[in-house]
């Protein structure tokens, strides 16, 4: 019985640390998939500082759709053209 008692403690601990870990682990709501700004962009991605991306200098969704962005096709992406590219769907305000 003393046994029982103790696994049933000791298992009730372990959910709480990982109810706890869980909860910690998740931003804030509202900063959830913050978009980082065009110059935060430049800053982590521009690595020969000329002022325009090319595809070897970004990553994730800019490379996806590097296409769709370089609006002049001149295989650069500039603050004008992220500035213009349209938002994805859960990126953009509900109509309610």
């Amino acid at each position: 019985m003393k046994s029982t008692t103790v696994k049933k403690g000791v298992l009730a601990a372990v959910m709480v640390a990982f109810g706890v870990m869980g909860v910690k682990a998740q931003p804030p709501k509202g900063e959830q998939r913050k978009r980082p700004t065009i110059e935060e962009l430049f800053k982590q991605m521009d690595a020969n500082k000329d002022g325009k991306l090319s595809k070897k200098e970004v990553k994730g969704p800019l490379k996806d759709d590097f296409k769709k962005i370089d609006a002049n096709e001149d295989g650069f992406l500039s603050k004008k053209e992220i500035e213009k590219m349209p938002k994805k769907k859960e990126e953009r305000p509900s109509k309610n």
